[in-house]
């Protein structure tokens, strides 16, 4: 959805009044970065963040060297749940003019086996956003209780199979170490009990394990958090999600920010009306992981 996303940021073209300021809170493999910076000026800025280290190599490697006459670029390796704090020491709280959030596993980490994302290529079941810190998924799976596997599951994958799943990864261990994701995506296929026709058996398995691993839905709601604070009157924030748990939040937290009640008082409202719109038929041909998308779109008023 990049042609939706940037216009959803509104980003003119030319020299504007002042500098401007841009953060590209989930650069992946810089699709979005390179779109903006196309769009911005001299004396412009993006920031660029990513908790994968790869990301930052290759948003260093890829837009870090860039003439006097362009917008300037920073990348750094964080996670967006640090943004308010990160936002505070740059002192860039309530100057931003636009952001964006791509949210979930970026195609390349699905693309390379030996990150442990994808249950369509075999590789080490890791699935660590940043490998260099935290707990693998096979670590994790080696570890944890019966109910906790399945609280797990439910919660950060809405497995309607759960427990039978959790139930089933601890009889195999037992025998076994779960190592990879062709080993974790054969088993949760063999289990016996409710599943869509849609989708993989273990979709929702491999969706929650990498949520929980790496604190996807305590991330996002801390990035939404910082919102308010973070853009200047008239910023504008573009968030891209791929599943309902995402897009609850999103949803809640924009049209919360719209319609501020507390205890039957009316407070002025931080966020115009959100809006939403879906990828088109020919994206979702072009690349099929598309087809779940929703980018919501949101102004800060003044």
């Amino acid at each position: 959805m990049l042609e939706e996303a940037l216009a959803g940021l509104a980003i003119r073209a030319g020299v504007s009044a002042r500098p401007r300021i841009f953060i590209d809170a989930t650069y992946g493999r810089g699709g979005h970065s390179g779109a903006i910076l196309s769009r911005l000026s001299a004396g412009d800025t993006l920031y660029a963040l990513d908790r994968d280290p790869e990301a930052v190599v290759h948003g260093r490697a890829a837009f870090g060297d860039r003439a006097g006459s362009m917008a300037e670029f920073e990348i750094e390796q964080r996670n967006f749940a640090e943004l308010a704090g990160w936002a505070a020491q740059r002192h860039l709280l309530g100057r931003v003019d636009g952001l964006l959030m791509d949210l979930g596993v970026s195609s390349p980490q699905l693309d390379e086996a030996e990150r442990g994302f994808s249950f369509t290529v075999d590789g080490p079941l890791d699935m660590r956003m940043d490998p260099t810190t935290g707990e693998s998924a096979a670590d994790w799976l080696a570890r944890a209780g019966e109910a906790e596997i399945a609280d797990v599951l439910w919660r950060c994958g809405e497995e309607r199979n759960s427990r039978r799943i959790a139930r089933r990864i601890v009889e195999q261990r037992a025998l076994q170490p779960l190592a990879t994701t062709r080993q974790l995506a054969e088993l949760v296929a063999a289990v016996p009990g409710p599943r869509s026709h849609k989708i993989h058996p273990a979709t929702r398995t491999f969706q929650a394990l990498r949520i929980h691993l790496n604190g996807e839905l305590q991330a996002l709601d801390a990035a939404l958090a910082a919102l308010p604070a973070l853009l200047a009157p008239g910023g504008r924030v573009a968030i891209i999600s791929f599943h309902s748990l995402e897009d609850r939040r999103v949803k809640r937290c924009l049209k919360e920010g719209a319609l501020r009640v507390r205890s039957g008082e009316t407070l002025p409202a931080v966020f115009a009306r959100p809006r939403r719109c879906f990828p088109s038929a020919a994206e979702v041909a072009r690349n099929p992981r598309a087809r779940s998308a929703v980018l919501r779109v949101v102004e800060r008023l003044p």
